[in-house]
């Protein structure tokens, strides 16, 4: 059911917040004309982000960081420097849910992300890895041929990550509904990515031959990635996840016409599979870069599409339709900016997004070196907005 409006979008009122000027929006007024979705009635029992994925009548937009936890926080680098390896970090209960944790006990986001990793699974897939400091991602056995495709095996989680449904049950029991718990996987096509490339690569040459000269055999490693993905949904989503990001970032290497036959339908066919036993679930797709692929996004059937920063919010919006919510896309570059250069950047992309179906966030990860205090005015004059 829709019903017609015309919404001005907000417009902003000075207010002074710890002796300096900033602003807040007032709120959006309606009266006849185009059409949007009908709003629906709050549910006060559920979390701010997930009332308005659902296009429920928020008073502000939900706002939290992708990858919040570490990179910026004194706290975090403690902890790294007790335990220097990531996977150490990654997987091990208490660790992984301190630092999942830490943000939340600073900044009270409305998101609190489990802290892991999209190639976590991949030794349960009997692919090998590391995370080396300076290198990033090391796959030991770079995949090439279709024998190295058989070898992978079916992931299940239960078996090879319990610490991952361990963390997530006791992150929601800490956060306790005021925040929803979001978990997260890599995309078929990314996660094949990393393992033919033998690790994070910049021209993704050896992906981009597997798939041209040898379809095949990327595509049968794109099946087991698709099944197995599908499965860690669903195990994070039992244990506590209240919604869950596929992160696609190296989709976007990929032209229009490919994006639709190696990652598109993969994408789908984890949506439709998850959606069958989880139909409540919020599946948030991100892809860096995507602005040439943005139309193709919502045929993935996810609830969230995540814009980066190089997409306008206004344009992203109408080239996604009104159906699907949209996150973001705050450039990650503007927290090294002053306070009222964020607060501006702020209030500019609530305005394009306009009054329902929005998360507030960065359009990628948290830079390295981003200074704390400007994390925290980011948060507080998110929270201080009003729709």
């Amino acid at each position: 059911m829709s019903i017609t409006y015309t919404c001005s979008l907000p417009s902003f009122s000075s207010i002074s917040v710890s002796n300096s000027t900033t602003f807040r929006p007032n709120r959006i007024t309606c009266s006849a004309g185009a059409s949007v979705a009908e709003r629906k009635a709050v549910n006060t029992s559920e979390p701010l982000l997930l009332n308005a994925v659902r296009g429920e009548d928020v008073e502000r937009p939900p706002v939290w960081l992708m990858r919040q936890a570490g990179r910026y926080m004194k706290s975090y680098q403690d902890i790294c420097q007790k335990h220097p390896s990531f996977r150490e970090r990654s997987e091990n209960v208490d660790l992984v849910v301190e630092i999942s944790l830490q943000p939340w006990k600073v900044f009270k986001p409305d998101g609190v992300i489990l802290f892991s990793d999209i190639l976590t699974p991949l030794p349960g897939m009997n692919i090998p890895f590391d995370i080396v400091k300076g290198k990033g991602p090391i796959i030991f056995d770079p995949i090439t041929t279709a024998a190295d495709v058989d070898k992978v095996t079916e992931f299940t989680p239960q078996e090879w990550v319990p610490y991952v449904g361990e963390a997530l049950t006791i992150l929601r029991k800490e956060v306790n509904n005021e925040a929803a718990v979001l978990g997260f996987v890599g995309a078929p096509f990314t996660l094949a990515s990393y393992c033919v490339e033998g690790g994070s690569s910049k021209n993704f040459t050896k992906i981009k031959k597997l798939a041209f000269s040898q379809p095949k055999v990327l595509h049968a490693l794109l099946e087991k990635f698709t099944t197995s993905m599908a499965t860690y949904i669903k195990y994070q989503a039992d244990n506590g996840a209240q919604a869950v990001q596929i992160f696609d970032s190296w989709a976007t290497e990929l032209s229009p016409t490919d994006f639709e036959e190696f990652s598109l339908p993969y994408l789908k066919r984890i949506v439709d599979t998850v959606k069958q036993t989880h139909p409540d679930l919020p599946l948030i797709l991100y892809a860096s870069g995507s602005g040439g692929l943005l139309e193709r996004l919502p045929l993935t059937g996810v609830d969230v599409v995540s814009l980066d920063w190089t997409v306008d919010m206004a344009e992203g919006r109408k080239r996604l339709g009104s159906d699907i919510a949209v996150q973001g896309n705050v450039d990650p570059g503007v927290l090294f900016g002053s306070k009222d250069f964020i607060t501006n950047r702020i209030h500019d992309t609530v305005k394009k997004a306009g009054n329902m179906k929005h998360i507030l966030n960065l359009g990628h990860g948290i830079k390295v070196g981003t200074p704390e205090e400007n994390v925290a005015h980011f948060f507080e004059v998110a929270k201080g907005l009003r729709y």
